[in-house]
């Protein structure tokens, strides 16, 4: 026989209705309320893995460089999307140098002594890559000024940025001339010998 024709069981309605009712908020703290935020945009972050030596992801979220109200440091704080998990928070150090990845203007790389992502905090080599390159530009600016403002804030000078010379398009032509000048005048004083 087939099950179509079997009796079916009527659908019982069960409602229970909860032992302890949770009327009471409670707070959640991140230790980000008391800063504020320089610069946030969406962001992928990876960190270099030494033992396997590959580049392994660790999340995608907003990258925000906070300055903390009392104290003025500025610390970089990044959390995965869904989970909000911490997957980077570090002061910007005077030591750190953002530097471009290879084959790639979206993106940078940088080393930090001590990221407190993970218990304990590590010694870390991140990269961070953006939608795009004008996004990726707004970072490096961005972190730049956080870490001018922590050097400030301890104590040191902020090293000057180093000016490229003119380039004046006549110099080549100018130093030709005097290379050609140069066996001319030792002619002629051979000569008035």
């Amino acid at each position: 026989m087939s099950d179509a024709l079997a009796p079916r069981e009527e659908e019982v309605d069960v409602h229970f209705e909860p032992v302890i009712k949770l009327t009471e908020q409670v707070d959640t703290k991140t230790h980000e309320e008391d800063e504020e935020v320089l610069f946030k945009m969406r962001a992928k972050l990876f960190r270099f893995d030494v033992d396997a030596a590959e580049w392994k992801e660790r999340g995608t979220g907003d990258v925000r460089l906070l300055a903390h109200k009392e104290t003025k440091k500025v610390r970089l704080v990044m959390r995965r999307d869904k989970t909000l998990k911490v997957c980077a928070n570090h002061i910007i150090s005077p030591e750190m140098r953002l530097q471009p990845n290879i084959g790639s203007d979206r993106s940078w790389v940088w080393k930090v002594a001590a990221d407190y992502a993970e218990q304990p905090p590590t010694s870390e080599t991140l990269a961070i890559r953006f939608a795009n390159s004008d996004n990726a530009a707004q970072f490096k600016a961005a972190f730049e000024d956080g870490q001018k403002k922590n050097i400030i804030l301890s104590g040191g000078t902020v090293p000057e940025e180093k000016k490229e010379e003119p380039k004046d398009e006549d110099k080549p032509a100018e130093e030709a001339e005097k290379v050609e000048e140069e066996p001319k005048k030792e002619e002629e004083k051979k000569e008035d010998a």
